[in-house]
């Protein structure tokens, strides 16, 4: 509302209560003839006692509290979520929910963001299918390229015996091949290549894992094997 419009109020309104006292002096009257209530009467009287002619004036709308505002920590998290892990307003409802105890409806999620600006992620940031998110690598031949690698197993509670996972991975046919040993070893790494070679179905060229001593290795980790 500009000020023109709340100079026109407030002298209407002045002219209710010098009615009330100069022509009538009579508060149900005076509503009668300007078709305001009582207590609209009244309000205006007591602000205008209080305050003089600048009572009369509208003040804002917006009510001191709104039992529907979301609270200015549950916001924080709101913007958190949203630039720190690219979230969207369904995921960041179930997030709230269940790692901070926050009933928020994903709706409710979206009015933050949209006030903030924060709807519509960079191109960057968002979502792309399984498909286009990353290329695996691979070889074009089976036996090309089979990848090993060594786990240790943590002992099972009241034991001490140790176990360790070796397993080897085609890059082309990603056929995987895993056998358990109670040693970590060269003789238990060239018992498990042996195997290795006699499970797969195909020639295998190179084999390559992390630089294990068990392994006899050149520098970049790659075994040749040679028909």
């Amino acid at each position: 509302m500009d000020d023109r419009e709340q100079q026109r109020k407030v002298r209407h309104r002045l002219a209710v209560l010098r009615h009330c006292e100069e022509v009538t002096g009579n508060v149900a009257a005076t509503c009668r003839y300007f078709g305001i209530s009582r207590p609209t009467f009244y309000k205006w009287l007591h602000r205008y006692e209080e305050l003089g002619e600048p009572g009369l004036r509208d003040g804002s709308s917006r009510p001191l509290h709104c039992p529907n505002e979301t609270n200015t920590e549950v916001v924080g998290k709101i913007i958190y979520l949203r630039q720190h892990y690219h979230f969207g307003p369904l995921k960041i409802s179930m997030y709230l929910k269940r790692y901070h105890d926050v009933e928020i409806g994903h709706s409710g999620v979206y009015r933050v963001l949209k006030r903030l600006d924060l709807n519509r992620l960079p191109a960057s940031q968002r979502y792309k299918r399984h498909t286009d998110r990353w290329k695996r690598y691979e070889k074009p031949l089976p036996g090309h390229r089979v990848r090993v690698d060594v786990k240790f197993i943590e002992p099972l509670p009241g034991t001490r015996k140790k176990h360790y996972q070796y397993t080897a991975i085609d890059d082309c046919t990603r056929i995987r091949v895993l056998r358990i040993y109670p040693r970590n070893d060269q003789k238990t790494a060239i018992q498990f290549l042996d195997y290795v070679l006699e499970k797969l179905p195909f020639r295998v060229e190179v084999v390559q894992t992390d630089i294990h001593s068990e392994f006899w290795l050149d520098r970049a980790g790659v075994v040749q094997l040679t028909a």
